[in-house]
């Protein structure tokens, strides 16, 4: 963005263009995480999108092709791996007798 030019002041919408649910994308992090949690169905707020599927031609276009170049799941399991080693890393330098809570 800070390569465009000055009179290019527009909102650019970047993420990942596939279409998914949110059920789909709860049901692929359970699946990776490999966990026996639940979900829960709740009523959306009144707000809440129907769509979450965003336009990135404006982005393509002014930012050089930009584009997503990782496929969702390997996304996903990128950043579990992350925060996973991230965590570990934490706990092993806790004082022994000093409790952690991860949420």
């Amino acid at each position: 963005m800070m390569a465009t030019p000055n009179d290019f002041r527009s909102p650019v919408n970047i993420g990942n263009p596939g279409k998914f649910t949110m059920l789909e994308l709860a049901e692929y992090i359970l699946e990776l995480i490999q966990s026996k949690s639940k979900i829960i169905h709740l009523s959306l707020p009144k707000d809440d999108p129907t769509q979450r599927q965003p336009d990135i031609s404006l982005a393509k276009e002014k930012l050089g092709g930009c584009q997503p170049k990782i496929p969702l799941r390997e996304g996903l399991q990128q950043t579990i791996n992350y925060f996973d080693k991230l965590l570990t890393t934490k706990q092993q330098r806790l004082i022994p007798d000093q409790k952690i809570s991860i949420l």
